[in-house]
């Protein structure tokens, strides 16, 4: 059992969580988190508190952000910004089909290798930026590297708002991406349309994989067109919810659609639960 807070580099970024050590952030403080090019401002968004879990792993917060600190922290976002105009200018006069997505700058000190910038951009196959890179050090005076980037990784990045409303989950809470089949959302009874089961990135959402393991485990629901005894009568199964237990029967007599608990219109369910009670 230990502390925990959570911070955040960017606003509705992807949040980090830290031991806050002897220190005790509040919403909105400004503390510095240590990265592998040194300490970096963020902003806490969770104050720190205590938590269950163990928190021995976690890497630990150097400090609150001093006027210094926060001085340095706007002079890097001012770097960033010029790079990427600068990026997206030079891509334009090279005729390179690139598309800038982040851009990374560290105000190193002529020990570490000085400053340096790391462009981020998407392209729909090899590109050839060798002239490009040359210009834009030219333009930047700094070193510079370029990154291609795959859809996923893009939409992580980027951020943005998916078709639930809320943000991204690879923007925010997901750590690694995990294989996702076109098979989830058969199983699932979900619409085929590519446009109702892709996400920001244009490849299947991740949220598919949530409640998978549910409909793979449900083989004792009865399948869409059986027919099935209710407490109204005879109907015939539409659609099965497994995490609700519940599902989606049209009666034959009447016509009407209703929904059903999994005991209701499963007879081995029905016993079980009776022998249970």
């Amino acid at each position: 059992m230990g502390m925990l807070c959570a911070v955040s580099f960017n606003r509705y970024g992807r949040l980090y969580y830290l031991d806050p050590g002897e220190l005790r952030p509040q919403v909105g403080d400004r503390v510095l988190v240590p990265t592998d090019d040194g300490p970096e401002v963020a902003e806490c968004v969770w104050a720190a508190q205590w938590v269950t879990e163990d928190t021995d792993g976690f890497p630990r917060l150097v400090g609150l952000a001093g006027d210094d600190d926060l001085r340095r922290d706007e002079a890097l976002r001012r770097r960033k910004a010029e790079a990427k105009v600068a990026a997206k200018r030079l891509i334009r006069s090279h005729g390179l089909p690139m598309k800038v997505v982040a851009v990374d700058h560290v105000l190193g000190s002529a020990e570490s290798g000085g400053e340096r910038s790391t462009v981020y951009f998407t392209a729909p196959h090899r590109v050839d930026f060798r002239s490009l890179v040359r210009d834009l050090g030219a333009t930047l005076h700094c070193r510079v590297e370029l990154r291609q980037l795959s859809a996923r990784d893009s939409a992580r990045v980027q951020g943005g708002i998916g078709s639930c409303g809320r943000d991204l989950c690879c923007a925010t809470f997901l750590t690694d991406f995990e294989p996702v089949t076109i098979r989830m959302a058969k199983d699932q009874d979900l619409p085929l349309n590519p446009l109702r089961i892709s996400g920001a990135c244009g490849r299947l959402m991740c949220c598919l994989k949530y409640e998978h393991p549910l409909y793979a485990g449900s083989s004792n629901y009865p399948s869409p067109g059986q027919r099935v005894e209710t407490p109204d009568g005879l109907g015939k199964v539409v659609s099965r919810h497994p995490p609700s237990e519940t599902v989606t029967v049209r009666q034959i007599s009447g016509g009407e659609t209703k929904r059903c608990s999994l005991s209701d219109v499963c007879g081995s369910r029905r016993a079980y639960d009776s022998g249970i009670s």
